[in-house]
């Protein structure tokens, strides 16, 4: 297949979407969006060469209707798909369809993403590999006597997870046996209704662990690369918050063997494409296999900031069938970059999400800023999907001045319409374990909540007029239809200029 003949569509939404779409119009290759109702006026729609409707508002009805996205892909004459990250990028029966429908999957094979998206059997298959694995079960917890032997092998404190698992749900911390019982009828009970299989299994909690993934490419002639760590170790329930490489105080010893391990782990499968091999560091540098994730990170742009490689090209290239052009010697870092994801979530209420209409939406920009977001002013953050905004991204020569370039970034952030977790972003890396750069995935624990903050003049106003107009941008879905600026909004905006 002619890789500039090939016609892309990119099986997502928001800025993800966004972001894979600019990538594949850089390169010269036809791009198609699809959306549900809700995001008839996104972005994503608004950049892609064609667009078609999946009708539905909510993710099962459209995003993650196999058979909608491939009736829209044959519609449409495509070519490849691209599933970006959630959704159906590690559903196997996605590739699988793919694969049937004759149209180029951009990911792995239907075998690595099976193996690897059930959690224990990626556990088995690296500790055959000779991958190190965190001390626990390498077969399912059948019932709570299975699960107190396997717990009692590990040693006291345990962590429960979903055999199906991901995003923190189906988990549970176990201190001691005692409570195991119950911690494990919830776990499974939350795995069930998360991912219809209520299978759980055990895992060694370690104290103190720190996040830190490999990010490698694969091609389909048995090359594979890495390039290099991040460290994700800023999370608030399991899910990331502020992700930066290269990882700090990890002892350059560690950084090359964890590197080499995730090259052994994707050799082992016969890995293809992107991939991201995920460890647990503990408090003496020991470093354990936690799960593969076979696609792209929602962190990836801060690899492609020091490494310099383009992830979504890189990937539409070996799934058309060409060779990696780097060896692993031709890569190298360069300064540091940090993400931090912004959410319209609010921070001072338990970080409640905060879907509305974006009244005001004025992205930072500068040297070394970048913005990976699928939203505009006049646009809406919905309450269907994830209520995720944006992703920032610096980078600078050194740790100090990334930190620093971002933190002004964020303060330069105009988001009016929705609460949103830039406080508390700015909280978090303002902190001096944050700026020391030896924390682990308490940090958000230990630091506390943000400072309430009362709204400036301007968001008063602004809410206000909403108000008067009744057009409901109070934190709540727009009634109107219409995606043209309000009247209100119009009169305040300025003379730039904008529409």
């Amino acid at each position: 297949m002619d890789g500039k003949e090939t016609k892309v569509l990119v099986a997502n939404r928001g800025e993800i979407a966004v972001r894979v779409l600019r990538g594949l119009r850089e390169a010269g290759y036809g791009t198609v969006a699809i959306f549900s109702e809700p995001d008839a006026t996104s972005l994503h729609v608004q950049i892609a060469d064609e667009a078609v409707a999946l009708g539905g508002s909510t993710s099962a009805e459209s995003y993650l209707d196999i058979g909608k996205v491939i009736g829209a892909a044959r519609d449409s004459g495509t070519t490849a798909i691209h599933p970006g990250y959630g959704f159906l990028s590690e559903n196997s029966d996605f590739r699988r369809a793919c694969d049937d429908a004759g149209i180029v999957f951009i990911g792995p094979p239907e075998g690595a993403i099976r193996d690897m998206g059930n959690k224990l059997l990626a556990r088995k298959t690296m500790s055959a590999a000779g991958v190190p694995v965190v001390p626990g079960s390498l077969d399912p917890a059948t019932d709570v006597a299975a699960a107190k032997k396997d717990s009692a092998k590990a040693g006291y404190p345990v962590m429960l997870k979903a055999v199906a698992g991901g995003g923190g749900k189906g988990m549970r911390k176990v201190e001691r046996e005692e409570d195991l019982a119950a911690a494990f009828e919830a776990a499974s009970r939350e795995a069930s209704a998360s991912f219809s299989d209520a299978a759980v299994y055990v895992e060694k909690f370690l104290r103190g662990p720190r996040h830190v993934e490999v990010q490698v490419l694969a091609d389909g002639e048995g090359r594979v690369v890495h390039l290099f760590e991040r460290e994700c170790s800023v999370q608030r329930r399991h899910q990331k918050v502020i992700e930066e490489t290269p990882a700090q105080n990890l002892p350059p010893d560690v950084r090359d063997a964890m590197c080499e391990v995730a090259v052994q782990a994707s050799k082992a499968i016969g890995y293809q494409c992107a991939g991201t091999v995920e460890f647990l560091v503990d408090e003496d540098h020991n470093f354990y296999f936690l799960e593969m994730n076979t696609r792209l990170q929602v962190e990836h742009p801060v690899t492609e900031a020091v490494v310099a490689v383009d992830l979504v090209q890189a990937m539409v290239g070996v799934a058309l069938g060409e060779p990696l052009p780097w060896s692993q010697s031709d890569l190298s870092q360069r300064g540091h970059a940090i993400e931090c994801r912004v959410y319209a979530e609010d921070p001072f209420h338990d970080f409640l999400p905060s879907p509305g209409h974006l009244y005001r939406y004025r992205r930072p920009s500068g040297p070394f800023v970048r913005v990976d977001d699928g939203v505009d002013e006049g646009g809406s953050v919905s309450q269907f999907y994830d209520p995720m905004i944006a992703k920032v991204v610096t980078w600078g020569e050194s740790r100090d001045q990334a930190i620093s370039r971002m933190i002004g970034a964020l303060g330069e952030y105009s988001i009016g319409g929705v609460r949103h977790n830039i406080p508390f972003l700015v909280h978090a890396l303002r902190s001096v374990e944050f700026a020391g750069g030896r924390y682990d995935t308490g940090i958000l624990d230990r630091l506390g909540p943000v400072e309430d903050q009362a709204p400036t003049g301007e968001e008063t106003a602004l809410a206000a007029a909403a108000a008067l107009l009744g057009n409901g941008h109070n934190g709540h879905e727009p009634t109107r239809k219409d995606p043209q600026p309000s009247a209100w909004r119009r009169a305040l905006m300025p003379s730039n200029g904008r529409k």
